[in-house]
């Protein structure tokens, strides 16, 4: 029917007619949707199901159908800040003021600053800023980068490897295709046997998608340069800018993001459009 179907991780070889022909078929054996399920399941985050699962419906209904258990059972559309803010103190992970040359919203993640030790919050923590970043993405954009500094990383301070196993999967069951780019910027030699456990945990798919970058070589440097501009990257990631985390100032732009979240996740009669992948109330403008 569809003649030879492209199970590529681009759309390169299928028509556009063959991509719709797939997200209906998918829509038709998800039957009627409702709530939260409903505003989730635009036409975007059903191809990247697709995308995740080789185009295979069965497969991309079953993916689906589990992170909707697991969306009702954790619940990250309601986490919301005050709840986890203590675990960005020290500013380990947070969501850039600016966006890599493609439009994605950036993650900050600097584990050498990990101030707590209960992994459940901070898997929390992560998934909280997954939510916001992908709640803050431009229209028209689906995915997110993450820039990950290991200045001051050592083994005491990595996320035990069970830890590291669940946010793998985290990532890559219930946040398909969200991922763009993950930069390791500058990881010490001995994270080498930390990622030579971690690297088994992660698909094909997934595993394309880290880069190792080293300031001293020009590769990486230009690897940087193509995917952000210097005058907004960091300088502790080789650009030139000077940005410092104020945990008060980025606490009261998380607070005014929930609020933003709430409505964007609120069900009822409000007519829906389809923002970066999701599909979201329409808001009159202020």
């Amino acid at each position: 029917m569809f003649g030879r179907w492209s199970t590529s991780h681009h759309e390169e070889g299928n028509s556009q007619e063959q991509i719709t022909s797939k997200v209906n078929e998918l829509k038709a054996k998800l039957g009627p949707l409702v709530g939260r399920n409903a505003i989730y399941c635009s036409d975007a985050c059903l191809k990247r199901y697709l995308v995740a699962r080789n185009w295979n419906v069965d497969k991309a209904k079953k993916m689906l159908e589990e992170t909707f258990k697991w969306r009702s059972m954790y619940k990250p559309d309601e986490i919301r800040w005050p709840e986890i803010a203590f675990e960005s103190e020290t500013g380990k992970l947070y969501r850039a003021s600016f966006h890599d040359r493609e439009g994605r919203t950036v993650l900050i993640m600097k584990p050498g600053k990990q101030n707590t030790t209960s992994l459940e919050n901070q898997i929390r923590h992560l998934v909280y800023l997954m939510e916001n970043a992908l709640l803050n993405l431009p229209e028209g954009q689906e995915q997110m980068s993450w820039l990950i500094d290991f200045n001051g990383w050592s083994l005491s301070t990595s996320v035990p490897i069970k830890s590291a196993r669940e946010t793998v999967n985290i990532l890559q069951n219930h946040y398909p295709e969200r991922l763009a780019l993950a930069f390791l910027y500058n990881p010490p030699r001995i994270f080498e046997a930390f990622w030579k456990v971690v690297k088994y945990f992660l698909d094909p798919k997934t595993f394309q998608k880290v880069r190792f970058v080293y300031p001293k070589k020009q590769e990486s440097v230009e690897l940087m340069k193509s995917y952000f501009d210097e005058e907004n990257l960091p300088s502790e990631f080789g650009g030139k800018a000077q940005l410092e985390y104020v945990h008060e100032e980025y606490s009261r732009l998380m607070i005014q993001d929930d609020v933003k979240c709430a409505a964007f996740w609120e069900p009822g009669e409000k007519q829906h459009h389809v923002v970066n992948g999701y599909t979201s109330a329409a808001v009159a403008p202020e």
